[in-house]
């Protein structure tokens, strides 16, 4: 099989995709550009601003990407490559770009506020309170995760640290330029990006170097500081500077794709059960997650996106196209590893892991670019810095995230008293980073990651429940979000009941009982749902 072939059939469906689905889902959701977005009606110069189309693509992508649409394919190659290819297509497509253009929509539609406030809207109260601490507890374990990822990449590759250092400068200095000083944003992009290179330079030649313990501290510090400043001046700029890395990442690793013209050499159909995996349903579906579709984007798309977004037709480009350049990305990770042959895949995933594996596939890729003439392992260094940016990306994002869902959950008829200890942001966010650095310091963060994976699917049915439940009271088809939440609940009830047993016969009782807690609150929703759904469907008929 060729891998030229793979991707071209990709960007073929997504670009069919984004043309005919995207615009029969804004036909279904209604979008009206004159209608006023929350960035404008509750505008606070903190969380609510409005952002430019560009500039937010680049935040929301930068934010959902990380390093999930990178790993999850690299592992799961392992079944074969024709179901992970298979599953990041449909799962692109029909459930992930549902799920996250669906979900910002909502959100606008409800003061840009969480999922959990569209559960309490049409589900109740308690609905709310249970998502909320779920998605909170959720977070927490991200942020705990995506601080040793970074932390150990900053160890180790010191350079990367000195460059993400000069990111957070440069990043304050764009918003302040577009903001402050009216610098138009093409103008300041080309300065931006090419500042952004330098400080790559800068890196390598002034790397700085810290334990593991120090970087620890420091990275909290930052978050915490990244969660309260306003969007406009750190996390906006940031994650948009850091988006052409990406996009730069995709661009010359497809082109180099083209011109190495690489043979599959994975089978097509390995195993239906692979060691420390699992079997191909539900394990597929809950290790590919960024790519196809993961609960994690519900948050960010009804939490910094859905403030920041300008417009309702923006709404298709960020979260549709969004969703589906993701997939693209995860196609690229796919056709990188399914490449080597058996031997060297085996060694690098085990010995070096699935993003290095990433790095060397997508710099082999480059390397054939004619008349680029860069060195392999300089393309190596420059891959993984920029999965380690996305990392870090990722983590301040989920802490402003945990911010919202902490101050949400004592809101009262949806309104935060920031008066009120509780939902003041510098205290919530403190007392998110305390937890999340006590998980991260206990050593036991990589040990419940099955169950994150898990539980981030559950994220994304409990998401397209309540877009199921919202869009069933505008007295619409709900068909289109409704078959995705089928199947996601099928996926994630699924992988949790096992590894209730799994833990439980391993005697990690912890971890078992947190799996059958996920089950039950799954539930529990799903089934306080299907009451309003009768209800919703009765009322239809009756109005007949």
């Amino acid at each position: 099989m060729s891998g030229i072939l793979l991707m071209l059939l990709s960007l073929f469906v997504f670009g069919a995709a984004y043309r005919y689905y995207g615009q029969y889902l804004s036909n279904k959701l209604k979008i009206d550009p004159s209608r006023e977005t929350p960035s404008h009606t509750m505008y606070d110069g903190v969380d609510y601003v409005p952002a430019k189309t560009p500039v937010l693509l680049g935040h929301h992508f930068a934010s959902i990407a990380g390093v999930g649409p990178i790993v999850g394919p690299v592992i799961a190659v392992s079944f074969g490559w024709l179901p992970v290819y298979a599953w990041v297509l449909i799962g692109a497509v029909l459930i992930g770009g549902v799920h996250d253009f669906s979900t910002i929509v909502a959100s606008i539609r409800h003061n840009a506020k969480s999922i959990g406030q569209i559960i309490e809207s049409y589900i109740g109260l308690s609905g709310k309170k249970l998502f909320l601490l779920f998605a909170w507890a959720t977070l927490i374990l991200v942020i705990a995760v995506f601080t040793i990822i970074v932390t150990d990449t900053f160890a180790a590759i010191p350079s990367s640290a000195t460059s993400s250092i000069l990111f957070i400068a440069l990043a304050i200095l764009f918003g302040l330029s577009i903001y402050r000083y009216k610098v138009p944003l093409w103008i300041a992009t080309i300065i931006g990006v090419m500042l952004l290179f330098i400080s790559i330079y800068l890196g390598y030649i002034f790397p700085i170097q810290f334990d593991k313990v120090t970087w620890q501290l420091l990275l909290f510090v930052y978050i915490f500081a990244a969660s309260v400043t306003p969007v406009w001046i750190l996390l906006q700029p940031r994650d948009y500077l850091n988006s052409y890395f990406l996009y730069l990442l995709i661009a010359a690793g497809t082109l180099g794709l083209f011109f190495s013209a690489p043979v599959i050499h994975q089978p097509a159909f390995a195993a239906f059960e692979v060691k420390n995996v699992g079997f191909l349903f539900p394990a597929l579906f809950v290790t590919v997650a960024c790519g196809a579709i993961s609960g994690f984007h519900s948050i960010v798309a009804s939490g910094t996106t859905a403030k920041q977004l300008n417009n309702e037709k923006d709404a298709r480009v960020i979260g549709y196209g969004g969703m589906l350049i993701e997939g693209v990305l995860a196609v690229l990770s796919l056709v990188a590893v399914a490449s080597m042959n058996n031997d060297m895949f085996r060694e690098t995933l085990l010995n070096k892991g699935p993003v290095t594996a990433f790095s060397i596939g997508v710099a082999a890729f480059i390397d054939n670019i004619p008349l680029l003439n860069i060195p392999i392992d300089v393309s190596t260094s420059f891959v993984a810095l920029a999965v380690s940016a996305f990392a870090l990306t990722t983590l301040d994002t989920a802490t402003r995230l945990a911010r919202y869902s902490f101050q949400e959950f004592f809101e009262i008829s949806g309104k935060t008293n920031k008066n009120t200890l509780v939902q003041n942001r510098f205290v919530s966010t403190f007392i998110t980073i305390v937890i999340a650095g006590a998980l991260t310091f206990s050593g036991q963060t990589m040990a419940i990651w099955p169950v994150f994976g898990s539980a981030n699917q559950l994220l994304a049915a409990l998401a397209l429940l309540a877009i199921t439940v919202w869009v069933s009271k505008l007295n619409m088809n709900i068909n289109f979000a409704f078959i995705p939440m089928t199947f996601m609940f099928a996926v994630t009830l699924t992988a949790l009941a096992m590894l209730f047993y799994t833990n439980l016969i391993g005697n990690n009782y912890i971890l078992s009982f947190i799996s059958m807690l996920l089950f039950v609150l799954a539930v529990i929703l799903g089934l306080q749902a299907y009451k309003v759904l009768r209800r919703n469907g009765k009322e239809v008929a009756l109005a007949k």
